[in-house]
């Protein structure tokens, strides 16, 4: 035999996944000599073998990696051959980092098999994880992933632990965050005033959560505030002590077997469910969220719904079951369902140690059930919405973030600083970029601190030194001004880009799209290149360029900003632009309704906006859905609702005829459609006909641009895009008429896609 050497290079998210061992393991399999190793940019082998092993090796490290490997590049080259025996495991190395994180992941079967068996040494330890499952991003200071790295380092493995770690033929082979009772971290219960609480802190908490008490549990990213889902005096409770009003809660159940009281579920939102990334998931209600689990989701159709990522979590539903052995009690359905809501007052960043718990939520917790590992990293749940057989993110985090976005090109280092609402950053390296996890909406002190700690700790863990910083165009934006001052600081150029081309530049990124393209974004507000509000744009997109082909007909914002809290305001500004101001004060009861009247008919505080956002508002507000918003978007959800309600008993209704006018300078006038709401007699009819009759209205508007521009690929982005009706019937639509449609699959159409967008941008722009 012939004997060959390859020095091979797998990058991608190689590291804190078991890459090492399975590498360990596929070479004794095939019998090849040398080592495998972490670096600064993944994963190097040396293999000794004949051609066809290492052939073998080669392939196999893309077809059998482990599951919660990404690989995206295998090079090989050339080696001289050595004297070495045996394959082993070396010390890893540092250099210029190439490599990232994996983000966290719920619990693997084999680990809950050994967390529920009483002879196993594990039984019942709230952190038990291997190379398969467990923390990842939430738990790492810095790269290469190993253990001093790690949150785990002040533990030091015990001869059991130490054996299983050093062990090839062992799950836990180089597993960086293994531990057990013997020598990792502690659970603790204490009351608000800090007092320990006797007994085993699992049976106590679950005691506390049954008596009505609300909890703040330790997660993996924080914590989350807890009651009982069935409670309603400690849902109310929990409503009133965190100022959350109506924005619903989300819930936890043992299992989907246990949800069945609760929702409709499909195989595909099973299969979301039960994912390694655990991430809520919007579900549709036998009737509404009030009849079912009264005050968790005030007033709407969908519920919020995620199942144990943790072994806290599932030692909690384990301990509501008896503590039975095994695990076959986690397929049948079980009584307990948890409120499960980030840990926070509200709108602030989730808290995510004991000591900021004592104090930020001091007055909303009873107690707080908290251990010693430390938590790294913020990290919010995720949140999707089924969308056809696939998802939609509304919020990209825990369990997706950081995993990178792979661009269409390498280029130069960019920090982008994001929105100022669903704020999330952006750091690009080389071919690569990285969103954040959800920051938040940059409103109070302390989410902006977050916003500049996040920048901090991506670059760091990411060794990123930016060449350009990106921000939005707005000029008084927290993101705007940190951006800003973060340049200064470091000596580095800026860039503004326009809100709406950052949105289709992010699909454009996610696509891999570097040509032109029609750009579609429909959002609530952003400052447009021209000084004015814009939110219904049709834009041609090429790179760094943009340029404005049509946008919706502007209506007036009486009051400005809060035009965007009370949707009765832009309905009576519907009235005004229809000819019909001397209705607004006896069609409104609203205080004030006179006062707006005189406004609009003197255009005083009433700047205009080609919103598409207030477009839903000014619907939802003429059919009496909504006239004033306890939390973002609540005019729209009831809209789509009500629309939801009549599609489901009698299918989508025909559009309305004349309900829209494209006019010669590309404005899409949708005053007819708006007009044939007021005063409708079958809200839920009306609400249907709106949604057909918007669908109809963007594709006509759509594809006489995309004929005039000669484009034939569409791009869309924007935060309206989150209602389903229009999102599925705008696709058929234009794809029926040949149209290629782009839209967002690894982000938010929201906000939280901005920095992506302005990455790309900037990128682009360095090469100009």
């Amino acid at each position: 035999m012939t004997l060959i050497a390859r020095r091979i290079r797998v990058s991608g998210i190689v590291q804190g996944v078991g890459f090492r061992p399975f590498v360990w393991r596929l070479a004794q399999e095939l019998q090849l000599s040398g080592w495998v190793r972490n670096d600064a940019r993944g994963v190097e082998i040396f293999a000794q073998g004949s051609a066809v092993q290492m052939a073998a090796l080669l392939e196999r490290l893309r077809s059998d990696a482990p599951a919660l490997a990404r690989v995206d590049q295998v090079h090989s080259e050339d080696a001289a051959t050595t004297g070495t025996c045996g394959f082993s495991i070396v010390a890893s190395v540092k250099g210029r980092l190439a490599t990232a994180i994996g983000p966290d992941v719920a619990v693997c079967p084999d680990c809950l098999a050994e967390l529920f068996d009483p002879t196993d040494r594990r039984w019942r330890h709230g952190f038990i994880t291997c190379t398969h499952c467990g923390p990842r991003y939430t738990v790492t200071r810095t790269l290469p992933y190993d253990r001093p790295q790690t949150s785990l380092a002040p533990f030091p493995l015990c001869p059991d632990c130490e054996r299983e770690y050093t062990t090839a033929a062992d799950r836990r082979f180089h597993a960086e965050t293994t531990c057990c009772p013997a020598c990792g971290p502690q659970l603790s219960l204490r009351d608000a005033q800090g007092h320990h609480f006797e007994g085993d802190p699992i049976a106590v908490t679950l005691d506390l959560l049954r008596g009505g008490a609300i909890v703040a549990i330790k997660g993996l990213g924080g914590f989350h505030l807890a009651c009982d889902a069935r409670n309603a005096e400690a849902v109310a409770r929990l409503r009133l002590r965190k100022n959350r009003e109506e924005k619903p809660f989300a819930v936890m159940s043992a299992n989907v077997e246990s949800l069945a009281p609760y929702a409709r579920i499909s195989t595909a939102e099973r299969g979301l469910l039960e994912s390694r990334e655990r991430p809520v998931v919007l579900l549709r209600t036998p009737t509404s969220c009030d009849a079912v689990l009264p005050g968790v989701a005030p007033g709407l159709l969908e519920l919020g719904v995620m199942l144990p990522t943790t072994p806290i979590h599932f030692l909690l539903f384990h301990e509501a079951a008896g503590r039975p052995v095994g695990t076959i009690w986690l397929t049948a359905p079980q009584e307990l369902v948890l409120v499960m809501t980030s840990a926070n007052p509200g709108g602030e960043p989730i808290v995510r140690d004991g000591v900021e718990a004592r104090i930020r939520l001091a007055g909303i917790a009873d107690a707080l059930l908290d251990h010693d590992r430390d938590i790294a990293a913020r990290c919010d749940d995720s949140v999707l919405r089924p969308l056809g057989a696939g998802a939609q993110f509304i919020r990209r985090s825990r369990g997706y973030a950081p995993s990178a976005i792979r661009l269409p090109q390498a280029g130069p280092s960019v920090l982008a600083f994001g929105a100022h609402l669903k704020n999330c950053v952006c750091v690009s390296r080389d071919d690569q970029a990285f969103a954040s996890p959800h920051i938040g909406d940059l409103d109070n002190a302390a989410t902006c601190s977050f916003l500049d700690e996040t920048v901090e700790r991506m670059l760091t863990l990411l060794e990123v030194k930016p060449a350009l910083v990106a921000h939005d165009l707005h000029p008084d934006d927290y993101s705007t001004r940190a951006a800003i001052a973060f340049a200064e600081q470091h000596g580095l150029p800026t860039l503004a880009v326009q809100h709406h081309h950052a949105h289709i530049a992010a699909v454009c990124a996610e696509h891999g799209r570097r040509g032109p393209v029609l750009g579609l974004a429909l959002d609530g507000v952003g400052l447009g290149s021209d000084g004015t509000a814009w939110g219904g744009e049709l834009l041609r997109v090429d790179g760094a360029r943009f340029e404005r082909l049509g946008h919706l007909r502007p209506l007036p914002l009486p009051g400005g900003d809060k035009a965007a809290r009370e949707p009765w305001r832009m309905a009576a500004a519907v009235l005004h632009e229809l000819g019909r101001n001397a209705q607004i004060e006896g069609r409104f009861q609203e205080t004030g309704a006179g006062i707006v009247a005189g406004m609009l008919a003197r255009g005083f505080n009433c700047p205009r906006s080609s919103s598409m956002g207030r477009v839903f508002d000014a619907a939802a507000g003429l059919l009496g859905l909504c006239s004033h918003m306890k939390y973002e978007a609540l005019a729209a959800i009831f809209l789509e609702q009500a629309a939801t309600r009549h599609m489901e008993r009698h299918g989508w209704p025909a559009p309305m005829a004349g309900g829209w006018n494209v006019n010669p300078d590309g404005q899409l006038d949708l005053r007819a459609l708006l007009a044939a709401l007021d005063g409708a007699p079958d809200v839920d009819l009306a609400a249907a006909r709106f949604h057909a009759t918007l669908v109809a209205a963007l594709a006509d508007w759509v594809m006489r641009t995309a004929r005039a521009s000669d484009l034939t690929i569409l791009a869309w982005g924007g935060g309206c895009f989150l209602n389903s009706l229009l999102s599925s019937g705008l696709r058929q639509n234009l794809e029926q008429q040949g149209l290629q449609v782009l839209a967002p699959r690894r982000l938010s159409p929201g906000d939280a896609s901005i920095a992506v967008g302005q990455a790309w941008v900037a990128i682009n722009s360095l090469e100009q």
